[in-house]
């Protein structure tokens, strides 16, 4: 399986979206969809740092003109033996997994679902089947209330360019605790890559999607587009864990957001590792009395990384909580960014919202900066926030050399000790054992 580039003009335009759509076969909806998407690209400026959000992140040399806007590739699907010794390692435990989804370039190459999750309704599948075999469901939630084409110049662009991506469906009361897992790689130097998730659980439901992406480090750049929308219908418990390690050579931008319904919860975890640059946004709308949201972050930048987390707790309907912590470790010359929104509606009442960010600095040289903020439109909440910026301290690193453990073992164990609050969080332990691993390569281990 060979992907080419050559065979894609390079640079974004209409026209391009729509080869793509012929290439993909797809039905007059959908591409009047990436239309409808491509036009709110050409209406919404890009981003520049006199904007609020960009403040703190440049993308004047985002390469947009100079890469393609798909991978020349065409997948088929086939047995775990057929896929590359790089996707195979990270697929963990069989055990551990209720389905997978194996993506390369936008290309489904395997799949899996349980018979018992199937027997169920459960639906598991790419984006490209579920519009084949669930028209009506896809047409009723894909980029509509959660994540529209509007709501931002690279949502726009993943919705005229997305390729791929994962569709999942939970019906009313279907409880399931094993791991859906889909793995995105992108293995086309010079291309775009767009993984488009979008997951609706009905009433009474329960679900755990673990999204994993991954690409090596190539010469020619990258730019990644990532969204995904999350539907929480009434009492339903949704557990999200987005995994980014893309190559050093991409540009990454994710637009995540969940609309939690009445007694919902929705528990998430962003985790950061990869890219040369990346920008996330990642909300939750309470729009139902009494929902919750848990949401969880985990970033650890070295070398000249840029990693910038915006997120947003949106607080609509009376008596939701939400609890946000997101934890970043920045070595060597990268910088992180988080900015943080608590916002409260007029009609929610009894509110109870947390905010909180911790950076630990392990390099004079790194920097973090960490901005929270509240926005209160009702009388009777509980919001608090809280952010630091700390150094590893000398004293802790003495205490362990004098244990007979060198410096370099003794900086990831604190490390380790700093991020395992939000990493025992992590429902599936492969992820836990990826992420503890990747901590490891970071440190110089």
């Amino acid at each position: 399986m060979e992907a080419s580039v050559q065979e894609v003009t390079k640079g974004f335009s209409r026209r391009a979206a729509e080869e793509l759509s012929y290439r993909r076969h797809e039905p007059e909806w959908v591409r009047e969809k990436r239309m409808e998407a491509w036009s709110a690209y050409e209406a919404l400026p890009m981003p520049v740092r006199t904007d609020e959000e960009w403040r703190r992140t440049d993308i004047r040399r985002l390469p947009i003109n100079d890469v393609a806007p798909f991978a020349g590739l065409t997948g088929k699907i086939g047995g775990l033996d057929d896929l590359p010794e790089d996707v195979t390692a990270t697929l963990g435990d069989p055990d551990q997994r209720a389905g997978i989804n194996v993506q390369i370039d936008g290309a489904t190459v395997y799949h899996e679902l349980s018979d018992e999750l199937a027997s169920q309704g459960v639906i598991f599948c790419d984006m490209d089947t579920a519009i084949a075999e669930h028209t009506e469901l896809v047409q009723r939630y894909f980029m509509t209330d959660c994540v529209p084409a509007s709501d931002n110049k690279f949502a726009a662009l993943n919705g005229a360019f997305w390729s791929g991506g994962t569709f999942v469906y939970v019906p009313k009361g279907v409880r399931s605790e094993i791991p859906l897992r889909t793995h995105v790689h992108a293995s086309t130097a010079g291309s775009g890559i767009f993984p488009h998730t979008l997951i609706v659980a009905e009433e009474d439901s329960s679900v755990v999607v673990v999204d994993s992406w991954l690409s090596p480090t190539t010469d020619e750049p990258v730019i990644a587009s990532g969204v995904i929308e999350i539907f929480a219908a009434d009492a339903t418990n949704v557990r999200y864990v987005q995994v980014q390690n893309w190559g050093r050579n991409v540009w990454n931008f994710t637009t995540q957001r969940a609309l939690v319904s009445q007694d919902a919860a929705l528990n998430s975890l962003t985790v950061g590792l990869g890219s040369k640059l990346s920008k996330s946004l990642i909300a939750s709308d309470l729009v139902g009395a009494g929902a919750s949201a848990e949401m969880l972050g985990l970033y650890f930048a070295d070398e000249r990384q840029h990693m910038d987390h915006h997120t947003r707790q949106m607080h609509v309907s009376p008596y939701a909580t939400s609890d946000l912590l997101f934890k970043g470790a920045i070595k060597d010359r990268a910088r992180t960014v988080y900015s943080g929104l608590i916002k409260v509606f007029p009609n929610a009442q009894r509110t109870d919202a947390y905010q909180a960010n911790r950076n630990l600095v392990l390099s004079p040289t790194a920097r973090a900066d960490t901005i929270p903020n509240l926005e209160i439109g009702a009388n009777d909440v509980r919001c608090t926030h809280g952010a630091t910026v700390g150094q590893v301290e000398d004293e802790y690193i003495f205490y362990l050399q004098s244990r007979g453990i060198n410096r370099t073992e003794a900086v990831k164990l604190i490390v380790d000790g700093f991020f395992d609050e939000v990493i025992e969080r992590v429902p599936v332990p492969e992820v836990q054992k990826e992420v503890r691993a990747a901590i490891a390569r970071k440190i110089g281990l």
